[in-house]
């Protein structure tokens, strides 16, 4: 029997600002149900990473694949890019991201933010939605404020709606960048939990995080990057118990000091 096609392959991948070679040949494999950490220090590349399994970011070299489907470019080099503009929209609605800083819409409420892209983008039935967005805002533990406005509420509160958000595409994959480095610690765990409900759910998920904790306690597998290549990758148990390089045994150490 094949194995499974993974929702999210990427094949020595390669980005560069300028003469800046931010990613430097990276390969990573979501299957269904897969939630996988990026870690490491700043600079290394996670976020990058992320940018570009999404499109958000040109990548120079290799490829990236969704549920089977590979990107289609035009263009070599720093030249390079998407060349299939359905095929960009299909997979942006496909791999839902949550950013660091919430992106939240100002102007709307925190119902209409949710109910936004499935109504303008997909097309979906506003009145089932509706329904839906409701019932998104209470499984993150904020039902009570569809109404509210953004500015209204705590950073927590705000990347929860987030998450309700990504969420209301019925996304395939969850990429999140750092959802929590932007909060204090009481809020952090708010958004902790939920990120930790998903992945009890088997949501398939890429996680760049800061938090070495949530990191062990979610994750099938672990990606430590360093100046844009991965240094070390593995289970959870394994990478933060017993790490093998030198510099993912001093990464571990800083971050614990």
């Amino acid at each position: 029997m094949s194995a499974p096609t993974p929702v999210i392959e990427i094949k020595d991948l390669h980005k560069s600002y300028g003469s800046l070679e931010v990613l430097k040949g990276v390969d990573v494999s979501a299957h269904k149900g897969d939630v996988i950490s990026l870690i490491g220090s700043s600079g290394s590349g996670k976020s990058t990473l992320l940018r570009c399994c999404n499109l958000l970011e040109d990548s120079q070299d290799g490829d990236i694949i969704f549920c089977g489907d590979p990107v289609k470019w035009r263009g070599t080099g720093l030249a390079r890019k998407p060349a299939d503009r359905k095929q960009i929209m299909a997979m942006r609605t496909n791999l839902a991201m949550v950013f660091q800083q919430f992106n939240l819409w100002a102007h709307l409420t925190i119902l209409q933010n949710v109910m936004e892209a499935p109504v303008t983008v997909l097309g979906h039935d506003k009145a089932e939605v509706e329904d839906r967005a409701r019932k998104l805002l209470a499984k993150v533990g904020i039902g009570d404020k569809c109404d509210v406005y953004p500015a209204q509420m705590s950073g927590g509160q705000q990347q929860r709606a987030a998450i309700a958000r990504a969420l209301a595409m019925e996304p395939q994959a969850l990429l999140f960048d750092e959802p929590t480095s932007a909060l204090d610690p009481e809020l952090e765990q708010e958004v902790v939990k939920v990120i930790k409900d998903l992945a009890a759910e088997g949501r398939t998920m890429l996680l760049v995080t800061h938090d070495m904790a949530m990191a062990r306690d979610v994750s099938d597998q672990v990606i430590f990057l360093h100046q844009g290549k991965i240094e070390e990758a593995g289970p959870p148990a394994e990478l933060f118990n017993n790490p093998k390089s030198e510099r993912l045994r001093q990464f571990l150490s800083a971050v614990a000091a």
